[in-house]
């Protein structure tokens, strides 16, 4: 029994000195990306873009691999359950982190028991915007119309539970008001009908809404983040436009599965800090209204990533969306 209680014991010290011989010299081979969406959007050219910067840092590359199906959470199960060792890292979004947690009732994951946030990426804020034949010219105008008209204005949204839905549902929450939804299966064919007249406005993000309000078919009233877009520079935040508190905004980052060594996380979260402040690698996003999230480290991203449960999960709850 000495004996073996010995060579555990050796056993046990062995693993120990292992964990930071392992993340000293980590990383040694190429690290997998999973971003849990389609090919050829946004999520997946800024997948290609930080990870590449970050491959630069840590002298190995990564490997971007696009596994969609379920909001997202499909991918995000399979990277709960990988191995804990810094080589399978996963890009995170407020619907995968947040609002998918109250939609999906048979999620397997919990965000902050089963990954570890390693530093948020962008923050790309909502945009209101109403067809340009429309009389109104701020937000407070549209809200006074709709408190005054209930149900008679209608707006687009790329489908039950997605944040263009979600973040048009908590406005009418806190401000009293009710539109009607119509839900497309998608944002290019509600954008269409906003286009064509047949919806009086719509919510969603600059790197669809851009082109159509520079060439003035459509009209922004207000900006749903914290800071004016550099690529809207004339449209007031939700906050200056008199609705404090009415913040939405899409954002993302990249976690690792629970039990990664902590240096290993600190390593990932130096490159990503190095990437962000690459001004070559964030300016083509920085113009379609993206903004870095620079010092979102490891701490700041998994307080981020608390509100932003609560904040959605009352959302959900309010507008009585699901998705089972």
């Amino acid at each position: 029994m000495t004996k073996l209680r010995v060579l555990l014991m050796a056993v046990a010290a062995l693993m120990l000195t292992d964990v930071p011989a392992r993340a000293q010299t980590y990383p040694v081979k190429p690290i997998t990306w999973v971003v849990p969406f389609t090919p050829g959007g946004v999520t997946d050219t800024t997948s290609r873009a930080i990870s590449k910067k970050m491959g630069e840092v840590l002298g190995q590359s990564f490997v971007v691999e696009n596994r969609p199906g379920v909001g997202g959470s499909l991918a995000t199960e399979q990277v709960m359950s990988a191995a804990p060792d810094g080589y399978t890292v996963l890009y995170a979004t407020s619907g995968t982190m947040a609002a998918n947690l109250a939609l999906y009732k048979t999620l397997k994951y919990q965000p902050l028991r089963d990954f570890i946030p390693v530093h948020g990426m962008f923050m790309s804020p909502t945009v209101l915007v109403v067809e340009a034949s429309r009389p109104y010219k701020t937000m407070k105008e549209l809200i006074d119309y709709a408190k005054a008209n209930p149900g008679t204005l209608n707006y687009g949204s790329a489908g039950p539970g997605t944040g263009t839905h979600l973040t048009s549902e908590m406005v009418q929450a806190k401000t009293g008001t009710k539109m009607t939804h119509v839900p497309y299966k998608g944002s290019t064919p509600a954008l269409q009908d906003l286009l064509g007249g047949r919806l009086d406005l719509m919510y969603d993000y600059t790197v669809t809404l851009l082109p159509h309000i520079k060439s003035g078919k459509l009209r922004p009233l207000v900006v749903m983040g914290t800071k004016r877009l550099p690529a809207l520079p004339d449209v007031p935040t939700i906050a200056e436009a008199g609705f404090p508190g009415l913040e939405s905004s899409s954002w993302s980052g990249i976690v690792v599965p629970a039990e990664t060594p902590a240096p290993i996380v600190r390593k990932l979260s130096a490159a990503m800090h190095t990437a962000l402040t690459d001004k070559a690698v964030v300016a083509p996003f920085e113009e379609i209204g993206s903004q870095p999230l620079v010092g979102y480290d490891e701490q700041k991203f998994k307080a981020f990533i608390a509100d932003e449960m609560k904040k959605w999960a009352e959302v959900v709850k309010v507008s009585g969306a699901t998705l089972n």
